[in-house]
């Protein structure tokens, strides 16, 4: 990239120049804005910088989890302190020879034998073969770059976009890199730990793991993030993904995401099955946001309001918002526009028009009901 003309966003998006500016921003994203700033280590440095004494290369992977949780305390604790009196003097100090972080690459190396990142649970050993994220062991980078186009307060965003995909959502705008993973180059954590740092030197505010999806490529992620610690690099990092994760996958980026991104597309299941061939996906997107929102973590919860859906969808989607993550900023999104599958397959046919004003009206009007601070038009 061109550092000369690093700084255009500005004339694009001023808004972003502002956003914090609005102090319920600032409130609510009040980690995320220190890390940007780097007055506070991003949150995989405190992780990388957690010695664990134990040798668990040679713990049983139950035992594994057992360290890790308890580890995982000890990273509360330090966090908690950070957030009362940030300091980032540690993001230079040295890395112990073994800490919380290595711990999470050696499960995550485990997981993907017996892959149960997502809640597809497809048990494929992934370094001999493709799970339902139609993945292997190896990730694929579809475009990276300085993206302008995110809510206000992400801008400019240091975009990774990966191929492949958990859910097959029948009206995917992305779907030529979420449905065709060979429409990317491979990578590895060297590779994403050189991206982060090229997008962090062109005034990136965050790094930004979206696709497809970002979760079936965790066991590249999480490994480059400790390059990035080796290095002395700050950059908060974004966690953009469907949040249809396990439990395990959840507890595995819970201490590593600065601040998240995540959409809660569906109302009730029925929807989620047949628009995204997603079982479940009430209970899993809503236990893991919950897991974020009883974290007090820094979150904007995007929604993209479905032409047809605003009874079924929209309006108990941010009923349970507003009574689960009350400090949660929400993109009610109105992007929706006939894609992939939709206009093909006339099976699709309800979904084959853009949503209406009057829809969007109900649907802001709704969220301003509940209280919802959001980030789109009022």
């Amino acid at each position: 990239m061109n550092r000369l003309n690093i700084s255009i966003w500005r004339l694009y998006r001023p808004d972003a120049v502002v956003a914090f500016d609005n102090p319920l921003i600032r409130n609510r994203l009040s980690w995320y804005y220190v890390v940007m700033n780097d007055q506070a280590p991003a949150k995989f440095h405190i992780a990388a910088r957690l010695e664990v004494n134990e040798d668990y290369r040679s713990m049983s992977t139950e035992e594994l989890w057992r360290l890790h949780d308890k580890v995982g305390e000890e990273f509360d604790k330090a966090w908690g302190e950070q957030r009362v009196k940030p300091r980032s003097s540690i993001i230079k100090s040295s890395l112990p020879k073994s800490s919380f972080l290595d711990v999470k690459i050696e499960l995550v190396s485990r997981i993907i034998r017996n892959c149960n990142l997502c809640e597809r649970r497809c048990g494929i050993d992934r370094t001999k073969g493709k799970g339902a994220c139609m993945l292997d062991r190896r990730s694929r980078v579809a475009s990276y770059f300085i993206h302008i186009g995110e809510e206000a307060s992400l801008v400019p965003s240091g975009t990774i976009f990966f191929t492949g995909c958990n859910l097959r959502c029948v009206y995917c705008q992305n779907w030529d890199i979420s449905q065709r993973p060979e429409n990317g180059i491979e990578v590895d954590e060297a590779d994403l730990a050189s991206m982060q740092i090229e997008l962090r030197a062109s005034e990136a505010r965050n790094i930004n793991w979206v696709g497809g999806e970002p979760t079936p490529n965790l066991h590249v992620i999480i490994p480059s993030l400790r390059i990035l610690a080796e290095k002395g690099i700050n950059v908060p990092q974004l966690w953009n993904s469907n949040l249809y994760l396990t439990p395990e996958g959840m507890r595995l980026i819970i201490h590593l995401m600065d601040i998240w991104l995540p959409d809660f597309k569906y109302g009730n299941d029925q929807c989620a099955l047949r628009y995204s061939v997603a079982p479940r996906y009430v209970e899993v997107v809503s236990r893991n946001l919950k897991m974020i929102c009883d974290r007090d973590e820094d979150i904007i919860i995007r929604h993209l309001v479905l032409p047809g859906h605003v009874e079924c969808c929209t309006r108990p989607v941010l009923r349970w918002i507003a009574h689960n993550c009350p400090r949660a900023i929400v993109n009610v999104m109105d992007q929706y526009h006939p894609d992939y599958l939709v206009p093909r397959l006339s099976r699709y046919r309800e979904l084959n028009r853009r949503v209406t004003e009057e829809e969007m009206r109900r649907a802001y009007e709704y969220a301003r009901e509940l209280g919802i601070l959001t980030s789109s038009p009022s």
